[in-house]
């Protein structure tokens, strides 16, 4: 089975094709020759996903899924939320947009954060969500090199090591992206 992944985030697509089953080829937007920023002007994280995975399947004709996901701070009031890329600017830096929540939280004593991910499966004309939260909180400082965006930052709960100090497998089991692919993977599978 041909599935595109609506991303071209090499981290994203390595994550997620480390989880897939190998009678699933997995492409990318570059691997159908989608160059174009997909606009992301959708007030939630489900928003997002949806309008992605009806991009390509309606521009492509591919069956396909695509992701959004947001950090979602307590004592922000759930900010970054949708915003969590463009956070600290439209230049998406991960170091900048770490910079920044460091920053608003510094002195405040509630970390409380979660990570959500949600997946907009478009297949055989049918579309599906899946939803993978992970609860966690926010260090004061980064940790660890692995992973991507925020995870030097954010510790899952039962966890002592962030996000970017585990190794790819894992994460998989424990993160928000990885649940929801797990809900992926299972709803292909059966």
């Amino acid at each position: 089975m041909k599935l595109v992944f609506a991303s071209n985030n090499k981290n994203k697509i390595l994550e997620i094709r480390h989880q897939l089953p190998p009678k699933i080829e997995l492409l990318s937007l570059e691997d159908i020759g989608c160059y174009e920023d997909i606009p992301e002007t959708a007030d939630t994280i489900e928003g997002n996903a949806i309008l992605k995975a009806n991009y390509v399947a309606e521009k492509y004709g591919y069956n396909c899924f695509a992701d959004d996901t947001g950090l979602e701070v307590d004592a922000l009031n759930g900010a970054p939320g949708v915003y969590s890329a463009r956070y600290a600017g439209e230049q998406k830096s991960a170091e900048d947009n770490m910079a920044k929540l460091l920053q608003e939280l510094e002195g405040n004593s509630n970390r409380q954060a979660n990570f959500k991910t949600v997946i907009a499966l478009n297949l055989d004309g049918k579309q599906l969500l899946f939803t993978g939260i992970v609860e966690g909180s926010i260090t004061t400082e980064c940790h660890g090199t692995g992973g991507f965006g925020y995870d030097p930052i954010f510790i899952p709960v039962g966890e002592s090591r962030t996000f970017a100090q585990l190794s790819l497998d894992e994460k998989a089991l424990i993160s928000h992206r990885g649940r929801a692919v797990a809900q992926l993977i299972a709803f292909l599978k059966s």
